[in-house]
């Protein structure tokens, strides 16, 4: 846009001093009543392209702010996380679900420090976690790693859902399986299931450190582990969240409680691009842990 302003409104001011020209000569060699009307012609088409390209970008620089400034907060990320260079300053939006739940206790060993859950239930009323909704695109970044105990358990990443009980959209690790499996509501209230159940996610039930991203947009949700794309799937259009309902993040679907892993952070980005950007340079230093008390 800054290259229209500097290059295309010289343009189109030559070409109207040009028009002006050309009224005035046929106005002194036609007469003015008869060309009066094709001038006018001449002046209306050009006020209203005028208009129009002064309108569309103030329009839509408003609509692109409104949906940044009410749906998601500025996250501090460092930029050097990404493989990717930016041009600029870049702001990124989204939330940090580590800090939404977790208050850190205990002392800290490691210059990126893990940490182990505890015993109480990680919820909260989804108000207090999304304030203005959540984008119906983002990516989510988990770092992590499953413990001897719980390497075959069945668990929720992540889970919203409404004031019934009914899910909204989850993340669950299946560990028995080993898949990963994407669930969301559509827009006609109908379940949208979808198992991603590749080898290469094999490696995620290992014990060892990972990073598991999900970009979800309107039409694909794909599913990265340690930086590489494992399986994009195609999906239908989602419904918007509910806010009235509860949030959790880490929880055992047996009995609701936290499951035993080491966990080093939970984000989602207000862009589905992201997932696929970060890098895995942290992983090779995720060893501390300390244990996690839940902040409600």
């Amino acid at each position: 846009m800054r290259w229209f302003y500097k290059h295309a409104f010289p343009i189109v001011w030559i070409m109207i001093y040009c028009v002006q020209r050309k009224l005035s000569l046929q106005m002194f060699s036609r007469g003015l009543m008869s060309s009066a009307k094709a001038n006018m012609s001449y002046l209306l088409k050009w006020t209203a392209f005028l208009w129009i390209i002064n309108y569309i970008p103030c329009t839509f620089g408003m609509a692109v702010n409104e949906r940044i400034d009410n749906s998601c907060p500025p996250l501090k990320i460092d930029e050097g996380r990404f493989s990717d260079s930016f041009d600029g300053p870049v702001e990124f939006t989204g939330f940090d679900l580590t800090e939404q739940f977790l208050l850190r206790k205990g002392l800290i060993t490691d210059d990126r420090p893990s940490f182990r859950l505890g015993s109480i239930p990680l919820i909260k009323q989804t108000e207090l976690v999304f304030p203005n909704g959540l984008p119906s695109e983002y990516s989510l970044v988990a770092i992590f790693r499953l413990r001897k105990t719980t390497k075959k358990d069945r668990w929720y990443l992540w889970q919203i859902f409404d004031q019934s009980g009914e899910s909204q959209v989850s993340i669950v690790i299946d560990g028995a399986k080993r898949v990963v499996e994407f669930s969301a509501q559509g827009l006609l209230k109908n379940s949208l299931h979808y198992t991603f159940k590749s080898r290469d996610l094999h490696a995620l039930f290992d014990r060892q450190w990972h990073k598991l991203s999900i970009g979800v947009q309107s039409s694909t949700v794909s599913v990265y582990m340690d930086c590489q794309l494992i399986e994009r799937k195609p999906t239908n259009e989602k419904d918007i969240i509910d806010p009235s309902g509860r949030t959790l993040i880490t929880t055992r679907i047996e009995d609701g409680r936290p499951v035993d892993i080491e966990l080093q952070r939970i984000l989602i980005y207000c862009d589905p691009y992201l997932a696929e950007m970060e890098t895995c340079c942290e992983l090779s230093r995720s060893k501390g842990s300390v244990i996690l008390t839940w902040v409600v």
